[in-house]
């Protein structure tokens, strides 16, 4: 039968194979994975010190914006794919075709947005981390990478995102 904004009508059983198996739920799970990897890399290994000074500094060419740039879209777009991720159990239920259609609005724009963001993120990270001295990188390096790596990564899962919610 037909249906409102993507889904069938509402009502029905739950079926998580089939829910899991859906495109649309493997792009949110792979974007979380990816946001969580930028804000963990930069949270745990982001931040260094000089043996002579204990006062930590952002490890991105001492940019204390790149930090917490990463770290804010990181932890947002981590919790947007939790709320997104109820919404798309939630979703066949809802039998109120206005409010599948804000729902679908609301992850159209939020997954444009972001998508937009990991971009400026990645431009940022990467700029950054071209300008630091190799001599004030004792640890962290690699995480410093990995964070620039899946910040590129989550520009195209989130435009996946972007793509299945159009």
């Amino acid at each position: 039968g037909g249906g409102a904004y993507g889904a069938a009508k509402a009502g029905g059983t739950f079926d998580l194979v089939r829910f899991v198996q859906q495109p649309q739920v493997l792009a949110r799970i792979v974007s979380a994975v990816f946001a969580l990897i930028v804000f963990a890399c930069l949270v745990g290994d982001g931040y260094t010190s000089r043996p002579e000074d204990p006062h930590l500094y952002c490890l991105f060419n001492h940019n204390e914006d790149a930090c917490r740039y990463g770290i804010g879209i990181g932890v947002l777009a981590f919790l947007a794919c939790i709320f997104f991720f109820m919404v798309d159990v939630y979703f066949p239920q809802i039998s109120n075709a206005t409010d599948r259609k804000y729902l679908v609005l609301a992850d159209l724009g939020f997954s444009g947005l972001w998508t937009f963001l990991w971009f400026i993120g990645f431009c940022f990270l990467t700029n950054q981390w071209s300008w630091t001295r190799a001599e004030d990188v004792y640890i962290g390096a690699d995480s410093a990478r990995a964070a620039i790596t899946f910040s590129f990564f989550s520009i195209f899962s989130w435009g996946l995102l972007l793509t299945f919610a159009y």
